[in-house]
């Protein structure tokens, strides 16, 4: 579970964040939607500990991440798991190595036991026929599956994806949205999806959060989401017809 509480955080005397709290719990696709420029990723890096917030704690299963020490930082940290958005995958390394990396970095595993596992999570995301390919070699959506096999190889306790489905077509953004949907099951991960796609929120929203000029203004699900009476919201959900033929 991931708690945090009146985060906020402004750059150069602007607000980007203010007073913004929440809770996430496994095994729940927890999503932060809102248009550009609203805070969502700011909000990201003040989790996963990229940039530290002004104001605000940050709690992982109760264990306060910024007001600890940097070694316990370092501890929750191992147990978490981020796709970036577009991948992030290094262009000199294969899909395997790729997926190791974390291992290499983090882990006193073997070769065979990198390898193993590396092999395993790639078998997991649909990418058996992959392991030797470089990046330039794979399509978005066979990268974005990479990303996320690296982001589980250190069988972490917390998920975060950012903008999983930029770059992708509908279908491929579906499969992306399954698959991430199942790991989250399967594993009994906390997930926490950064995204501006309403299709990703009816598909995968057991929770949604909802933030505007850095203001969480509405918090709820993908079964409620179209019933929302916040007229901000109502504008980002409704600029897509099909959703606003879904309401009436």
């Amino acid at each position: 579970m991931i708690e945090f509480s009146s985060i906020s955080k402004s750059f150069e005397g602007r607000t980007i964040l203010d007073n913004v709290s929440g809770t996430f719990m496994p095994s729940n696709n927890s999503l932060v939607i809102g248009g550009s420029g609203t805070g969502k990723s700011v909000l990201l890096k003040c989790l996963i500990g990229l940039i530290k917030p002004d104001a605000g704690t940050v709690l992982y299963n109760g264990r306060d991440f910024w007001g600890n020490s940097d070694e316990v930082r370092k501890e929750i940290r191992r147990d978490m798991g981020v796709l970036f958005q577009g991948g992030a995958l290094f262009d000199s390394k294969t899909s395997l190595q790729n997926v190791r990396f974390p291992l290499d970095m983090l882990t006193d595993f073997s070769e065979t036991e990198k390898n193993e596992r590396a092999r395993f999570c790639l078998s997991r995301v649909g990418l058996d026929h992959a392991i030797d390919r470089m990046p330039s070699e794979l399509s978005g959506g066979m990268k974005k599956r990479v990303g996320i096999a690296r982001a589980i190889v250190m069988n972490p306790k917390y998920l975060f994806c950012d903008e999983p489905n930029s770059g992708l077509d509908p279908l491929t953004s579906v499969k992306i949205d399954e698959l991430i949907k199942e790991i989250t099951d399967e594993y009994n991960i906390t997930t926490v999806v950064i995204t501006h796609d309403m299709n990703s929120v009816l598909e995968m929203g057991d929770q949604v959060l909802f933030l505007y000029k850095g203001k969480k203004l509405w918090e709820g699900n993908n079964t409620n989401i179209i019933h929302s009476d916040v007229p901000e919201l109502n504008e980002f959900i409704f600029a897509n017809k099909l959703l606003r033929d879904m309401r009436n």
